[in-house]
């Protein structure tokens, strides 16, 4: 079993059918396939190993899926990262998996760690012309491979992809999914949305994201579809798109949704459209209920988390329930539990439970942190939840204090840690609070120094240059002291009764 098999159908059934459309440019299935194959074949003479690490640093563009299918035909781990991450949390990353080889873009080498701060990585490829000394060009891997070596007979429970999700501690730990995960979780994608050969799937979705990487782009390799590619979200780019490539199935997150309803032509723009997805963060009702007196037809909705490789219920083939993230995909099941782990009565809420075959194997060699999750094969999400008398499931609320930035998970602590690097700053706590656009966005309260003084724009630019855009803080507020309690630790709340958050305030984490 390979999830690099589902290319190898795709190939032999439609040789011809395009599979990539990326500014203009067209891929067929079978081109495709021949640049994978020399691909692997390449970084099999660069001693690739069944096993190790393949770091994929790249946004959405062709050269996205040759590298990560011919790393994990190798039976190699292809480790995604987020092309927003700074040099600091690229370094964190590439030691925590000990990637052997770095793939990314002439754009991005800025954002590399030296060579000494990453002992295991061996080589970098650039799929642009490298601009870097010791920098190896893809496309002399791809003109010295052979289409002929063979795929690794990887097991169902191997590993095929890291991708990295927030930790308790504040950095991030890399969820490894298996190559039966993967082959499960696309299976049931494409049972449940009809995807068909027929369809183009429009995809500016990050592809280092599971959302991108398995709901869309396996599932499109998987039953011959064509995807065209986006690097990001632009409207008016967006909308033409759907328009000139035909597009028939369209995914996005909730911001997605809500900026889409500001046209006024919506309608007619999305007519050909067949097929509406949203999942990574919750949909407001409001959006919803507004989307489909509109169109007609429901913004379908998926729930799960990187862990779960991510697709966990589905809301739904046959009965759409307003709200509700609907009920479990083929061979998975979903519970409430207690903080014991005792099965909750319909109605009642607690922590959600999932468990079945599109769950992870565990993070990344950290085996105390997924013995935390992981209860009798039953992994617990951190989501709380309610179940109804027909098996539909409701997110009520966070457990955590994880923030949700469009679909983009944020651990205040690690953005504390930044912060407090800054020698004006004495004390920081961080928050999330409501955003229209982006659900939730990144709020600081910071305690200055004796003496300092800063503006809250030069914190924000300060944070901005050493994490990810989307973690830094939108907003500053300058406070004499934090709030504590006898034991001395920040009392969250309380920062968000000043921002205004009541504390019974749906907020909720879904990866």
């Amino acid at each position: 079993m390979n999830i690099f098999d589902a290319l190898e159908r795709s190939k032999t059934r439609y040789p011809d059918k395009d599979v990539i459309l990326c500014r203009g440019v067209a891929m067929t299935y079978a081109q495709l396939y021949h640049q994978v194959c020399c691909l692997s074949s390449a970084l099999q003479e660069e001693n690739l190993q069944k096993g190790e690490r393949v770091a994929l640093f790249l946004p959405n563009r062709p050269e996205f899926l040759i590298s990560y299918f011919a790393t994990v035909r190798l039976g190699a781990i292809a480790v995604s990262l987020n092309v927003m991450l700074k040099r600091d949390e690229v370094e964190f990353i590439l030691n925590d998996c000990q990637a052997r080889i770095l793939i990314t873009c002439d754009r991005l080498l800025d954002q590399l760690p030296h060579s000494h701060e990453t002992p295991a990585l061996k080589s970098i490829v650039c799929v642009d012309e490298p601009q870097h000394t010791g920098v190896i060009g893809i496309h002399k891997l791809l003109a010295r491979g052979r289409a002929s070596h063979p795929t690794a007979n990887s097991t169902q429970d191997e590993g095929a992809a890291i991708l990295y999700t927030s930790g308790t501690t504040g950095k991030p730990k890399g969820a490894l999914l298996s190559h039966g995960n993967l082959v499960s979780n696309v299976a049931s994608t494409v049972f449940h949305t009809k995807m068909s050969s027929n369809d183009r799937l429009i995809c500016f979705l990050p592809l280092f994201h599971c959302f991108g990487q398995n709901f869309i782009m396996n599932a499109a390799i998987a039953c011959g579809a064509t995807l065209v590619l986006h690097e990001r979200f632009q409207l008016d780019e967006m909308l033409e798109s759907i328009k000139t490539n035909r597009i028939s199935m369209f995914f996005g997150v909730p911001a997605v949704y809500l900026r889409l309803l500001s046209l006024a032509d919506i309608e007619e723009r999305f007519r050909s459209l067949r097929y509406c997805f949203t999942a990574a963060a919750p949909m407001p009702l409001a959006v919803a209920r507004q989307w489909r007196e509109r169109l007609g037809r429901p913004i379908y909705e998926g729930y799960g988390l990187t862990e779960t490789s991510p697709f966990a219920s589905y809301n739904h083939d046959i009965d759409y329930r307003e709200g509700s993230v609907g009920s479990p995909i083929e061979n998975v099941e979903m519970k409430i539990v207690d903080p014991d782990g005792l099965d909750l009565p319909v109605g009642e809420q607690g922590e959600i439970a999932i468990k079945g075959p599109n769950v992870m194997l565990g993070y990344f060699r950290r085996p105390e942190e997924t013995a935390q999750v992981m209860r009798d094969g039953w992994f617990l999400t951190g989501d709380i939840g309610k179940r109804d008398h027909d098996g539909h499931f409701y997110l009520v609320d966070r457990a955590k204090d994880m923030i949700n930035v469009s679909g983009f998970k944020v651990w205040p602590r690690e953005v504390e840690e930044v912060l407090l690097q800054h020698p004006s700053v004495s004390e920081v706590g961080v928050i999330g609070v409501a955003d229209p656009v982006s659900g939730e966005a990144v709020k600081a309260f910071a305690v200055l120094k004796q003496g300092e003084s800063i503006r809250e724009r030069d914190l924000i630019d300060y944070a901005r240059g050493r994490i990810a855009v989307y973690k830094a803080p939108r907003f500053v507020e300058f406070i004499d002291a934090l709030p504590r309690n006898p034991a001395g630790k920040v009392l969250k709340r309380e920062l968000r009764a000043r921002a205004n958050i009541p504390e019974n305030a749906a907020s909720i984490r879904v990866a």
